[in-house]
């Protein structure tokens, strides 16, 4: 896997390129700001871009923008946010693109393991979310699109958010694969949505149809 990392944190941003690079992956530039980011997307049409959202000059979303503009000019390009914030606004707009994208929280990163896989999955096409980013992606608008949906269906709608395929979801939950199916199959009438064979596009359909496909 070829990646960029942008991250203005100099230690943090070495210490990630020494994991990523240790995992046998290729780092192919490290940058500071969200204008760099850009330029060494555009030389090197990684598979990968790991990206915080605060960066120079202001530290407000200069990252997430960055982002929302590598998924439009450079679809080839996965992204994974890694960041101490949510920024919920470009957020849906970013899962809304399609697949290959993920939003994970630094502090909730608690095994080398898992940041790699999840990594690996983005850069593939899937997509990796956070628990606690799914939870603000979902909080329901004033007119609730989950009204109709019972605790269990929730509970399995936030883990089809956060990237969990049915077998996952059923070794979560300590339910049958067959249970699962049936609670996805429900959640998707609910909520108007076919059900297909692409776990991720599901996962963005859902995600998109409960807070709209374009920011507030």
């Amino acid at each position: 896997m070829r990646l960029v990392i942008a991250e203005d944190t100099a230690l943090l941003r070495e210490g990630l390129a020494g994991l990523l690079e240790d995992a046998g992956h290729s780092v192919v530039a490290r940058v500071g700001d969200a204008d760099s980011l850009l330029a060494v997307v555009a030389e090197h049409e990684p598979d990968l871009a790991i990206v915080d959202v605060r960066m120079p000059p202001t530290y407000e979303d200069e990252g997430m923008r960055a982002a929302v503009d590598i998924r439009r000019m450079f679809p080839a390009t996965a992204v994974l946010v890694v960041s101490q914030h949510v920024e919920s606004r470009h957020a849906v707009e970013l899962v809304s693109s399609g697949g290959g994208f993920g939003y994970l929280l630094k502090d909730r990163v608690l095994d080398v393991d898992d940041f790699l896989e999840a990594a690996a999955r983005v850069s593939a096409g899937g997509s990796a979310l956070d628990p606690e980013v799914v939870k603000q992606l979902l909080a329901p608008p004033e007119d609730d699109a989950l009204a109709d949906l019972t605790p269990r269906e929730r509970e399995v709608l936030g883990l089809m958010a956060e990237g969990r395929t049915n077998a996952g979801i059923a070794r979560q939950l300590w339910l049958t694969e067959k249970t699962v199916e049936t609670h996805v199959s429900s959640i998707l009438g609910k909520l108007g949505l076919p059900l297909d064979g692409d776990t991720h596009r599901r996962v963005l359909a859902v995600v998109t149809y409960l807070r709209g496909a374009s920011p507030a």
